[in-house]
């Protein structure tokens, strides 16, 4: 891997957390007008039909699959995608947004030990220290620094359903590492939309109590730009930017990336007119300093090997000058004899 294509990726995952951290405040905000499902069929009508229209202008074509790997990368889309999304949404008219993101920060100790146990390894320390300093970062701006708070933490059943989704989604990010090779990236992710437009109109279909046309048509237009924002930024924009990220990557290392969400989450509530804490910027420091610690570490180790490279030369090539000097030492020696 060059590094800038690791710098790209880098660049892409942080803009992709970005949209989901804002989806958290823009997506309570809409729940107060429109219910979960509503929402979540809103979110996939509108990031399917936008995938949609740029495969046909793009000429995109499906690769020819085999009954089994379309089984496969459906079941996956159906777990990662609608399964995420219906827990969480479901789950925020249940809890508050700060309980959601704190159980969603748990994706990133999920997702790698899956791997590790998917791949039958275990992981580097560093990436473990670096787990624990974002998740305690998260948890101080979650928390407001309070330790009762964390140790009372009940999860009521709001809490159950986004900690089912967390896991959905962290058993997707593993999946999209092994698809991403045989599947290309715009047909997954239009399969992964059209799933969850799927699997929710069949809920809608078995549901008396949700009426998603009355309630688009009542919508307020705030509402519908926070609607057209989760289903064009915070879906097809984050999906796409998600899945080129954790193929360049690895789905452990870009699962880090996930600590993020909760800190963008706050600043788009302060665009929103809420106040940010000293503490909440002291967590979102805590974060960014645990994300960056292992690149610390390796920029550490290649500049100390660099150096101690550069004294081993320094040192061998004093050596050569030394010896060089007491070769010619003599025969300088013999020539100054000469002229007396």
């Amino acid at each position: 891997m060059s590094r800038s294509a690791n710098s790209n990726a880098v660049w892409m995952l942080l803009l992709c957390t970005f949209f989901w951290g804002a989806c958290f405040p823009v997506g309570k905000h809409a729940l107060h007008e429109v219910s979960a499902l509503t929402l979540v069929l809103w979110r996939f009508g509108v990031a399917a039909s936008c995938l949609l229209i740029y495969a046909v202008w793009a000429k995109i074509r499906v690769p020819r699959l085999t009954p089994k790997q379309w089984l496969w990368a459906i079941m996956a889309s159906i777990v990662g995608v609608g399964g995420l999304n219906l827990c969480l949404f479901t789950g925020l008219t249940k809890t508050d947004a700060s309980n959601g993101a704190l159980i969603m920060a748990l994706s990133p100790l999920t997702t790698s030990l899956m791997g590790t146990l998917w791949q039958r390894k275990l992981p580097h320390l560093s990436a473990i220290f670096s787990l624990i300093i974002c998740l305690s970062g998260v948890m101080l701006v979650l928390t407001n620094g309070e330790l009762s708070r964390l140790l009372g933490f009940e999860f009521n059943q709001g809490d159950q359903l986004i900690f089912v989704g967390m896991l959905c989604w962290s058993l997707y990010t593993c999946l999209t590492q092994s698809i991403s090779r045989w599947f290309p990236m715009i047909p997954f992710t239009l399969v992964g939309m059209m799933s969850g437009t799927g699997v929710i109109s069949l809920m809608l279909a078995f549901s008396a109590e949700v009426h998603p046309w009355q309630e688009s048509l009542a919508i307020s237009s705030w509402v519908l730009a926070d609607l057209l924002f989760i289903g064009v930024f915070g879906t097809v924009g984050g999906y796409l930017l998600w899945i080129s990220g954790v193929k360049q990557l690895g789905a452990a290392t870009a699962s880090l990336f996930f600590n993020f969400v909760p800190v963008f989450a706050v600043l788009t509530a302060l665009i929103f007119g809420q106040s940010v804490t000293e503490l909440q910027l002291l967590g979102m420091a805590i974060v960014i300093a645990g994300l960056l610690l292992p690149r610390i570490l390796g920029w550490l180790k290649q500049y100390s090997a660099v150096g101690e490279e550069l004294e081993a030369a320094v040192e061998h090539e004093v050596e050569a000058v030394i010896e060089a000097v007491v070769a010619v030492e003599p025969v300088i020696a013999d020539a100054v004899v000469r002229e007396k």
